[in-house]
């Protein structure tokens, strides 16, 4: 049996844990709280992410890294984005040498404007090749309960691609391969952005229509950037790209859709989240705004999100100023 530690015990690390052990690996749980890591060992759930979810047995709770690293075959960071690198340097010594390491953060680093996989390799100093992204419409709560989702991992080597999407396909979760790492971050990251934006027009009343267009423009602006990155067009088309923008922008259970929802009618955005969550475009989208303009790509979208989360502009004008702009043309 393949032995594979998750290293963060939110949400979707716990979710994919359940992934994991459903594909018959021996999973260890790393958890920050310490009572975190005690109910999952003791009692297989993890009800303050996951209410309502029993885990697999193969899920064992630890707060111990060191406990959780020993022997892994396999490593999944499931850490929030801006902790990513502060993490890793903790753990660096600890990683097993040729383990692959799987992200499941989706961010651009605030001060670096780096993507997840060139966290991991700066932290670590591993090999592009050990570096894994997987990234799409992955709910985690849909995902825990074991209702029907496909994703995208991806990887510069086939091989250890190929080994991770051994490890997590079960009767309810199917993996696709990619080779655009790239793409699947910046479609992962700009995504969350994207949701900021959809919940924004939900909380002014706007209707379908205009929710439509900014999940098309939003697409168009992701690409753009991925594209100016070395990402492939295509990618962007897929389950990484619009399959988990139409997750993330439609459903109640997405964060970053919450946390519009919230901007647009003034309340805070952590009132509308669980003690712990984390809405990483509220995070990532100054990081996401500068990475592009570092590169040279028109991003209104984002420009108007980034001036909102800063309360530079209320979601009213930051609208109009969308609907006043200057007429473009429509692809990226």
């Amino acid at each position: 049996m393949r032995r594979a530690t998750v290293l963060g015990a939110g949400g979707w690390g716990t979710a994919f844990a359940l992934v994991l052990a459903d594909a018959g690996c021996d999973v260890r749980l790393w958890a920050r709280r310490p009572e975190v890591a005690r109910e999952v060992a003791e009692r297989h759930t993890n009800t303050a992410y996951l209410p309502g979810v029993e885990l697999p047995a193969a899920v064992r709770g630890t707060a111990d890294a060191a406990e959780a690293l020993h022997g892994a075959d396999l490593v999944v960071l499931a850490v929030p984005a801006q902790l990513l690198r502060e993490h890793l340097h903790r753990w660096r010594d600890l990683l097993p040498p040729a383990a692959p390491l799987v992200n499941l953060a989706k961010g651009v680093e605030v001060g670096t404007g780096a993507l997840m996989a060139d966290v991991v390799r700066q932290a670590t100093g591993a090999d592009p090749g050990r570096v894994v992204a997987v990234s799409g419409p992955n709910l985690a709560l849909e995902v825990a309960r074991r209702q029907p989702a496909a994703t995208v991992v991806a990887c510069a080597d086939p091989a250890a691609g190929h080994a991770v999407a051994d490890a997590c396909t079960s009767a309810a979760f199917r993996p696709y391969l990619s080779d655009d790492v790239v793409g699947v971050e910046v479609a992962g990251a700009v995504k969350n952005v994207v949701a900021l934006a959809v919940g924004i027009a939900e909380g002014l009343g706007l209707g379908d229509n205009a929710k439509a267009a900014v999940v098309t423009r939003g697409l168009a602006e992701t690409a753009r950037l991925g594209v100016a990155l070395g990402a492939r067009a295509g990618t962007f088309a897929g389950l990484a790209g619009a399959g988990d923008l139409v997750a993330t922008c439609a459903s109640p259970l997405s964060r970053n859709h919450r946390a519009g929802l919230a901007l647009a009618r003034g309340q805070q955005v952590a009132d509308v989240l669980l003690p712990g969550q984390v809405a990483e475009g509220v995070r990532s989208a100054p990081a996401v705004l500068g990475l592009a303009r570092r590169h040279g790509v028109d991003m209104p979208l984002t420009e108007q999100v980034v001036d909102v989360v800063a309360g530079r502009r209320d979601a009213a004008e930051a609208a109009r100023a969308l609907f006043a702009r200057p007429r473009t043309t429509d692809w990226i």
